[in-house]
């Protein structure tokens, strides 16, 4: 039909969507992401020929295009409404090239949430494809091949087959390495802690404590017992008179709504979500879900973006719920706006609800469990940060005791603001029950409690350290956290133990060559630049081939001296301390896609393998035989019997050997959100709870 409009995007969950809400005039097409690439199987990237990349039609993809080639001819308008972003630009502009459309014609539209306004909006201010974002998009796929294409091969002949080396997954290995080198070498240092427990002369309840803070009017450091022996000695004939009483009223302004990191990081902290996992849900409510009389609508706006924007539309409907649902005195009186990242492309608003009626609960019944608890985590932010402050009445007093001085502090939460929908993640303070004090006052010491310490080493990075690291060092962009994180963990360069990542001997290997060889890669301030400078190439500021010159040059250089110079290493493998069960010889500990597993030192001619258990020491609550820990194909790790399969006992909580006196199901050991384990039974009709020294 000459009048129908044929609307492409990338997945056909947001091609259903669109269907539902836009009527007969329009066709519309998936091109399930990109429809043409680099090849796989050679550089793609003709380096004598100004690094023209050499596009290829990805495998599969020729009927989708030969399709949509079809589709386009019979149509009467064409709109590429593929994601707003820079991949998302550049798969628009290889299907407007596909499809023979003029550069300069108006086919491209962009909308950051899926709702029938949205999208009527963005297809009356269609625009062209705009070529200085799929440059910037061009750029970062022909460095990344570049970069890859060259590096795996010299890691696969120095050290083994199967490796790869990337500018961002390098720069994040070489970040977990680096604090593995930082615990490894770490030296603890012991300091001491004085507190005192004080009476005021007032009677009853009167007892408060302060810490020790200062000497001759500076702050004090105290290092060993002798000190404190000194200090003990000192105070037991000091005075202790009251110096300064403090009172303030302090405010704590709510958190920005989300952008991707900031996503991931609380996904990964609040409901123990991987950044993959967070990534996939993301998407599922970004691109439409079916909401019942509702229908199909998207229930976010667009999940990749690192800006704090919000559309002063989606302010006001925010204040106007706050001041109905929770009174006036918890809306501000104008909208609360945030500063992004200088570095912060700003093209998208900050991740929020498309629409704040749309309460968690009122849709929970249209949603999975995954999809309901991402979703009210960014319902819960969205609508608190445009809240008002928490209010805290705070004190703080000052105590003289000659030369020493303590200090005293204690706050209370006066007026709970944005608290009440969205809890910070940083502990209380304790309690400190501060009497009436007034200055000049005399305090009797009732006891000194002295403590010792010593200086921790930084923790490993979990998912959520990691990415904030690496948005603050402005390396990579939200889109590549994921993929980079999954890329280490398949390559076996890092292991996830406890949820925090800890480099393999393969790890250190590959970062101590690339350190040695190709210091720029390894360097956050050079990876960092060159994020700034794909930026200047979207804003049409620098040519993209001069980009990829200016970096290829150097790199190639370098490139020649390590294939010429870099040792070879030889890893050698572990032996696993048992003899094959079909030949004989020694078992040899090998790595493969789902972790460690060990294999015959007689291959090829013999190839028996066989995983590997780790044994708890525990008995199998159904048959006695022995609790192994397990991986899961994604990785999880999982408890069963080694019996398996004619035992089938499975826990993804790790069983503690006990027995429910209740039903005679397993005892498992379970973490709440604070990390405290608690035992309980794990049959879900009975969840009898156990005493832990039980």
């Amino acid at each position: 039909m000459a009048g129908t409009t044929l609307l492409i995007v990338e997945s056909a969950a947001k091609a259903r969507t669109l269907g539902k809400f836009l009527g007969k005039g329009y066709k519309i097409k998936a091109s399930v992401g990109h429809v043409r690439d680099l090849p796989k199987s050679k550089l793609g990237v003709d380096v004598e020929n100004d690094f023209e990349p050499q596009y290829i039609t990805i495998r599969g993809k020729g009927d989708i295009l030969k399709e949509i080639k079809d589709e386009s001819q019979k149509a009467g308008r064409v709109l590429l409404a593929t994601d707003p972003d820079r991949e998302g630009e550049a798969i628009a502009w290889h299907l407007q090239n596909a499809m023979k459309i003029p550069p300069e014609e108006n086919c491209r539209i962009e909308f950051h949430e899926i709702t029938r306004e949205a999208v009527k909006k963005a297809i009356k201010n269609s625009r062209p494809v705009d070529l200085s974002r799929v440059n910037a998009q061009q750029a970062r796929r022909v460095l990344d091949r570049l970069v890859g294409y060259n590096l795996s091969p010299l890691l696969w002949n120095k050290i083994r087959k199967g490796l790869s080396a990337g500018r961002v997954q390098s720069v994040a290995l070489k970040l977990i390495c680096d604090r593995e080198e930082e615990i490894k070498n770490f030296i603890p240092q012991e300091y001491w802690t004085v507190d005192a427990i004080f009476n005021a002369a007032k009677g009853k309840n009167s007892k408060f404590t302060a810490r020790l803070a200062s000497y001759q009017g500076k702050k004090i450091e105290i290092n060993s017992d002798k000190e404190v022996a000194a200090i003990g000695e000192y105070l037991q004939g000091a005075n202790f008179t009251v110096l300064k009483v403090e009172r303030k009223e302090k405010r704590k302004n709510p958190n920005p709504p989300f952008i991707t990191s900031t996503l991931q990081q609380e996904a990964s902290r609040r409901l123990n979500f991987f950044s993959n996992r967070t990534m996939r849900v993301a998407q599922e409510l970004y691109e439409g879900l079916e909401i019942g009389k509702e229908g199909t609508v998207g229930l976010i706006t667009y999940l990749r973006t690192d800006s704090t924007r919000v559309a002063s539309s989606a302010q006001m409907e925010a204040l106007d719920f706050i001041n109905s649902t929770f009174g006036a005195e918890f809306a501000p009186d104008k909208p609360n706006e945030y500063k992004s990242r200088k570095s912060a492309q700003d093209a998208h608003e900050a991740i929020r609800p498309t629409s704040i009626q749309r309460t968690p609960e009122s849709v929970k019944a249209f949603l999975s469990r995954d999809q309901y608890r991402l979703y009210q985590l960014i319902w819960n932010r969205f609508v608190s940060s445009q809240m008002t402050p928490a209010v805290y009445d705070s004190l703080t007093v000052d105590i003289s005791a000659g030369d020493y001085g303590f200090r005293a502090s204690s706050s209370q939460l006066k007026f709970i603001g944005y608290k009440k929908v969205y809890s910070d993640n940083e502990e209380e303070e304790p309690k400190n029950n501060i009497p009436e004090l007034k200055k000049g006052e005399e305090l009797a010491l009732h006891e000194l409690k002295p403590e010792q310490h010593f200086t921790q080493p930084p923790p490993r990075f979990s998912e959520a350290s990691l990415i904030k690291l690496l948005e603050e060092k402005s390396v990579g962009r939200p889109s590549t956290y994921a993929p980079t994180i999954d890329t280490i963990l398949k390559r076996n360069y890092v292991e996830r133990q406890n949820r925090q990542f800890i480099p393999t001997e393969l790890g250190f290997i590959v970062v101590d060559l690339l350190k040695e060889h190709f210091a720029n890669i390894l360097d956050v301030e050079f990876t960092a630049r060159m994020e700034g400078e794909l930026d200047l190439v979207e804003e049409g500021k620098l040519d993209w081939k001069k980009v990829v010159r200016d970096f290829y040059e150097p790199f190639h250089s370098d490139l020649e001296k390590a294939r010429e110079l870099a040792q070879k290493i030889e890893i050698k493998d572990e032996e696993a301390g048992k003899e094959c069960p079909q030949c004989g010889r020694p078992m040899l500990i090998k790595h493969g896609r789902f972790g460690k597993f060990m294999a015959c030192s007689g291959f090829p001619e013999c190839r028996h393998t066989q995983s590997i258990n780790q044994e708890l020491g525990l008995k199998c609550p159904l048959c006695q035989g022995s609790i192994v820990a397990l991986k899961s194909k994604k990785g999880r790790t999982f408890y069963g019997c080694s019996n398996y399969p004619q035992c089938n006992f499975r826990s993804w909580d790790k069983p503690t050997g006990k027995i429910c006196p209740h039903c005679g199901d397993a005892i498992v050991e379970k973490f709440n959100k604070k990390k405290e384990a608690t035992q309980i039974c794990q049959n879900p009709a009975c969840k009898q709870k156990v005493e832990m020294g039980g």
